[in-house]
């Protein structure tokens, strides 16, 4: 098992070795995960590609989520709960995203903000927050649910309703990211 899903399958409570592997396998976030990082590590149009996009194409339906096998994603995702998700295949989102259902982060096709959304370290979604447009959300920020993000928003933040407000708070995650890469050293 590579570092990166490693570290995917940390998120989940802490789960570690060859039996914390299985028991993420009845996970659904991981599940989807795990097939995420295998199709995004193989070699495009090779058998094994095609296997893991299949998997991915069949779980991505059973469980609602749509992220791209494309998409630019680090280390320690976690996806909360099963449902609507969608993440743009141009998206580019850090390590230690939390991400929870009915969130869409995807692209603005016109204005000031044509484009697709860059997202930081130690970020947390809520239910039914969209992002959207060639925006830079720092790291250590919260996006409370139902919230409408279309302008970047600095490190050390909270993101609060439609339209969003901004409020600077140097612990915005705390509680809210748990079973990072920084609490537990991964070889």
């Amino acid at each position: 098992m590579d570092r990166v899903i490693k570290a995917d399958l940390f998120r989940y409570g802490g789960l570690s070795n060859t039996k914390g592997f299985l028991r993420g396998l009845f996970i659904p976030g991981f599940r989807f995960t795990y097939l995420f990082r295998k199709a995004s590590k193989c070699k495009k149009y090779s058998i094994p590609w095609f296997f893991y996009v299949l998997l991915l194409r069949r779980y991505s339906y059973k469980y609602g989520f749509q992220i791209a096998w494309s998409a630019n994603i680090g280390e320690g995702l976690y996806i909360g709960h099963r449902g609507t998700l969608i993440i743009d295949r141009r998206a580019t989102i850090g390590k230690n995203f939390n991400i929870t259902h009915g969130v869409t982060v995807g692209q603005a096709s016109r204005g000031k903000y044509k484009g697709h959304p860059t997202i930081g370290d130690n970020v947390w979604v809520g239910t039914g927050a969209v992002i959207i447009g060639k925006i830079t959300i720092g790291s250590n920020v919260l996006i409370a649910p139902n919230s409408f993000v279309n302008r970047d928003v600095p490190s050390n933040s909270f993101v609060i309703g439609n339209p969003s407000k901004i409020i600077s708070n140097e612990k915005a995650t705390e509680g809210y990211i748990n079973f990072t890469l920084e609490d537990k050293i991964i070889p």
